[in-house]
């Protein structure tokens, strides 16, 4: 099953639901629904426009009707009616009398749209069944697509978004093919380069950098005009012998830094052509160009020049792209790479985009166009005012794509505003400047290629605004860019960058670097921004939140950061916020863990979160899932979830009056007291008697993998007995020497007792549960076994004595889970159980003894479920794919499990997680408030 043939049977399921599929309050969430989840448009706010105003005349009359649905890239128009209407082809009465067909209704507002919006298609839809109307076949009847059909028939829909998705491919793979190409002409400058012996490596670096920034802008301008003419640099180029190019490039340099007014008065034409731009693009006279060989020439006129168009490449790809590509540090970790632009409106939507697009709706569906008029100039002001910050920028995609976001949102309001108006070239029509985009990158590359990417935004918006009102203004020269600054930004001060004060929004993802991966200059860095104190197991990023706190404290800064999601797990959790908790910050919105993707050939497959926050409270907050639903929420506390705020402390005993889980035994022994079944084999086959001496041996993998390996458990055993079995005394006397060579004390005085583990914990008699401390974090349950205490456990497992089915129940429940899910640290993504954490805070239901024997029902349900597949190890039963498809008894055992656990706790049985695990943080703070 393809993964939207998946999406498309989710969504059946969620809207054939009987609670869903009225007229009014559900049909914008619908199609929302749809063409997110199923083709994939995760910008439907911008793509899908709702209850469009259309002047209707009928009657000699003319009245203000509302389009229900209305998608302007594919012209595609929606009429919803709800489930109660059940033939859509019937006649309905009209609100202004007389009786039309929904289909008849929808075309009759079509009519009276202007010629450029005229629908391609027309949607007629019920909740359960969608008419599709080709327009280009208007007497044809409509194509019927039942709602259920739609896992197999999604195709019959793609007229919806071919034209956006298309566009979206398009722009990716120029950005790419043009990243490509930069690539190309670096290598063939870097060879250039190698040829001049006396050049240090610093000189040459520092000019390959500036001059690849520079070629990429001249061949940008070439394709778009903007230096006067189309192909200017190109012929430039073109006319020259190789050998001639480097003197010359450095002469056009110097004249594209020039004002006319100071440019030689018997400059040749050739370079008098050329228009000055400013900005500090070629002020640099220091650049070392090198001499040009041919095969250099040929690809950048015939390859970068005449073989590619520049114009439309996305700046917010591109500028990722050229600087992954290029910069020394990143281009040895095998290739492009680029935050998609997904990813980047995951950040800055919920942060300020979404409440500025539904202001901006608002004003565009007035009715009353003075009022409509004087709003969108306070808009557009309010648009022009607004100050963005990124103080670990990179290529500063999050920054352009904002600018690019903020002046189409301008745009449109300069269409409210003038409409077919001319405006004065000299007007200063445009609010929304680069220079109010703030960022700190510590790579001076980067910082070259952000400020580029931002002018060619630039560039690309005030085109976009001469298509939407008659503006003839000039590109050139550049406006100032020096708003992006080189540095540490967790050694700076940022209040000299801009003023708290000034400042709207922080956004930005700093870098990824966990505690082992971290530089000893990464190490002090965190060490310094939190005052000396330890920071003990903190991720790198955690520095920016401190470093945020202390420039927002007191100030209405809203700040959103894309973080390790360990930040939000495990004992990170109360290391980070007991810190933060002098600063009382609010988590405004969340987005729990996903996968942070970018266009790496090798992928890192980074498991982050969203944190979005401010120094003081907001009213309305959300969580956003993996899953994309949107959770509603009174307070996000650091765990992300939807419950108070609560630091879950390590602690040694459990909260609740409940058997202690404790660690399995630990050998101490380098090996020689653990055998391989292979070597259990071998060992038997020549002392068959040493069998009494050999007992299974469990850690995490064998007990989700089911193939013990095997250890020699000698408690009690004589000297006399262990002279019979000389091989046994050989391993007997490894573990000795061993243990007498360490360094650490604890290992040297069990060298007295090379017969024994070096920490025996494992029970005599009786049954024990035993967990693996990791398991994968696909699984909706960690495989917890039953056993007996005659098999040894390990400590890459932990285990709890005196067993029994209750115990078994809670822990296999989707409850102790959630709460695991919630509070476990991470192994990269998998789940880490703490005794400390997990268990020992863990709150236990007061139940009463009917409760009890149902789940221990339950439990031994889940128990004889598993031996329906004697074969099946318990990773291969508890394997995702493979959950739905195993044998029914041991899913509907879980289920029952999970009823009776969920009542104990006083939840419904269809209790969702939020709710499990909100349950769950009041009971916690009941527990330990006493």
């Amino acid at each position: 099953m393809t993964t939207r043939q998946q999406a498309a049977r989710d969504f059946v399921k969620t809207w054939l639901s009987p609670k869903r599929g009225r007229e009014d309050a559900d049909r914008q969430t619908f199609w929302n629904d749809l063409l997110q989840r199923v083709y994939g448009i995760s910008n439907y706010y911008d793509y899908i426009t709702y209850e469009k105003q259309v002047q209707v005349k009928a009657d000699n009359k003319i009245t203000t009707r509302r389009i229900d649905g209305y998608i302007p890239s594919t012209k595609v128009m929606i009429e919803m009616k709800g489930k109660i209407i059940k033939d859509l082809s019937k006649p309905l009465q009209q609100s202004g009398g007389g009786e039309l067909t929904p289909y008849e209704q929808a075309k009759r507002y079509a009519n009276f749209l202007p010629q450029n919006e005229q629908p391609r298609w027309i949607i007629v839809s019920n909740f359960s069944e969608i008419d599709i109307h080709d327009m280009n076949q208007p007497l044809a009847d409509p194509t019927v697509l039942k709602i259920k059909d739609l896992p197999t028939k999604f195709k019959l829909l793609e007229f919806l978004v071919d034209t956006h998705q298309q566009q979206i491919i398009n722009e990716k793979r120029l950005s790419v093919d043009a990243g490509v190409l930069v690539s190309k002409i670096y290598k063939e400058l870097a060879q250039a380069y190698s040829l001049h012996a006396d050049l240090n490596d610093n000189d040459i670096q520092k000019s390959l950098n500036m001059l690849i920034v520079r070629l990429v802008f001249l061949l940008y301008a070439d394709d778009t005009g903007i230096l006067g003419s189309e192909d200017m640099f190109l012929k430039f180029v073109e006319r020259r012998e190789p050998q001639d190019i480097r003197s010359d490039l450095l002469t056009l340099f110097k004249v594209l830094n020039e004002t006319d007014d100071k440019r030689d008065p018997f400059l040749d034409d050739e370079l008098a052509q050329f228009r000055y731009v400013n900005g500090g693009m070629f002020s640099d006279e220091s650049i070392i160009v090198p001499k040009f060989t041919p095969e250099l020439k040929e690809l950048i006129v015939n390859e970068a020049g005449h073989g590619f168009n520049w114009s439309n490449i996305s700046p917010t790809i591109f500028g990722a792209v050229f600087e992954s590509t290029l910069n020394p540090e990143t281009r040895r970790s095998g290739g492009m790479h680029y935050t998609s632009i997904e990813n980047i409106h995951k950040v800055i939507d919920p942060l300020f985009l979404n409440n500025l697009r539904s202001e901006l709706d608002k004003i565009q569906n007035m009715g009353h166009r003075n009022q409509q008029l004087e709003r969108a100039k306070d808009f557009q002001r309010k648009l022009g005012n607004l100050h963005f910050f990124d103080p670990a920028c990179g290529s500063g995609n999050f920054l352009t794509e904002t600018y690019l976001s903020l002046r189409s949102m301008e745009n449109q309001c300069l269409q409210i505003i003038y409409g077919t108006q001319p405006v004065l070239a000299t007007e200063d029509l445009i609010k929304v400047k680069i220079q109010n985009f703030y960022g700190i990158e510590i790579n001076d590359f980067a910082v070259s290629v952000a400020r580029t990417a931002m002018w060619i935004a630039e560039n690309q918006m005030l085109e976009q605004t001469k298509d939407t009102v008659y503006y003839n203004k000039d590109f050139l020269p550049l406006d100032r860019n020096d708003s992006i600054y080189e540095g540490n930004a967790l050694q700076m001060d940022w209040a000299e960058i801009i003023k708290p004060y000034e400042l709207d929004y922080i956004m930005g993802n700093p870098p990824f670097v966990g505690k082992k991966e971290q530089s000893i200059q990464q190490k002090e860095d965190l060490k310094n921004v939190f005052d000396g104190k330890s920071i003990g197991i903190l991720d790198y990023v955690t520095g920016w939140y401190k470093k945020t706190a202390d420039y927002i404290k007191n100030f209405s800064v809203h700040v959103a950061f894309v973080s390790t999601n360990s930040i939000s797990q495990g004992e990170q959790v109360i290391r980070l916020w007991r810190l933060l908790e002098p600063y009382h910050l609010t988590i405004n919105f969340a987005n729990r863990t996903f996968v942070w993707d970018n266009e790496a050939k090798h992928k890192a497959h980074v498991h982050v979160v969203i944190i979005g926050f401010s120094s003081s409270n907001h009213g309305d907050k959300q969580i956003f899932n993996i899953d994309n639903k949107i959770e509603s929420a009174q307070n996000i506390n650091p765990y992300l979830i939807n419950a108070p705020t609560v630091l879950i402390e390590s602690r040694p005993n459990p909260i609740c009056k409940i058997e202690k889980m404790i660690y399995g035994s630990m050998p101490l022994d380098d090996g020689h007291l653990i055998l391989s079944n292979k070597e259990k084999d071998n060992l038997l086959k020549k002392d068959p008697t040493a069998n009494k001496f050999i007992k299974p041996y469990y850690g995490g993998r064998e007990i989700l993998h089911g193939s013990p390996r095997y250890c020699l458990w000698m408690l009690n055993t004589t000297p006399t007995d262990l002279r019979k079995h000389p091989l046994i005394l050989d391993h007997v006397n490894a573990t000795r020497e061993f243990r007498s060579k360490s360094k650490r004390p604890g290992t040297i005085a069990a060298a007295d007792r090379p017969t024994e583990f070096g920490e025996i914990r494992q029970p005599n008699n009786g049954e024990v549960i035993v967990l693996p401390k990791v398991s994968s974090e696909k699984r909706n349950y960690i495989p917890i076994e039953y056993m007996d205490s005659k098999n040894i456990i390990n400590g890459s497992a932990f285990m709890i004595k005196n067993a029994n089915l209750y115990l078994f129940g809670i822990l296999n429940s989707s409850v102790h889970n959630a709460w695991m899910r919630t509070v476990a640290g991470r192994m990269k993504s998998d789940y880490q159980y703490s005794i400390r954490v997990v268990y020992n805070n863990f709150p236990w239901p007061k139940i009463n003894d009917s409760q009890k024997i149902n789940i221990e029902r339950s439990a031994h349900q889940i128990l004889n479920a598993r031996k329906n597949d004697a074969t099946a190890t318990l990773a291969e039963l508890y394997q995702p794919i493979n959950f739905n498809n195993i044998e029914i008894e041991l899913k509907n055992a879980h289920e029952l499990n999970d009823k009776a656990v969920l009542k104990a706790y006083g939840l419904k049985a269809s209790a969702t997680e939020a709710e499990i695990i909100k349950r769950l943080f009041d009971m916690y703070i009941e527990i330990t408030s006493k």
